[in-house]
């Protein structure tokens, strides 16, 4: 099994994506609220500038989604493709990321 870790940037794709999930029988997600660094920067009084040019880049990522799924290694491919056809492509500059860790280790969870 697999920790499959998606932070999506593009979150107006995240109810497509789930409905997509569910059509696919594919469940068992995590979301969670999430902001990137150069976001959480500007907080700081010593990097403010360096965030604010960011943020001015591109002024509407300012936050994201980030979902967890405990998956079988035979489901990465199909929630792979799902996720590359809702937004658009995890290639395209600030769409988000997709990546998975080995989980040894299970308890709790029905099924995968």
């Amino acid at each position: 099994m697999q920790l499959l870790v998606i932070v999506l940037n593009k979150i107006e794709c995240l109810e497509a994506l789930l409905e997509k999930f569910y059509e696919e029988n594919i469940s068992g997600a995590t979301i969670l609220d999430s902001m990137g660094m150069a976001h959480s920067l500007s907080s700081f009084d010593e990097l403010r500038f360096m965030a604010s040019l960011r943020l001015l880049i591109n002024p509407d990522n300012r936050e994201s989604k980030t979902i967890f799924m405990v998956v079988k290694e035979e489901k990465i491919q199909d929630i792979s493709k799902i996720v590359n056809e809702i937004t658009g492509g995890l290639k395209n500059p600030d769409t988000g990321i997709m990546f998975t860790v080995p989980v040894t280790y299970t308890e709790g969870i029905e099924k995968c």
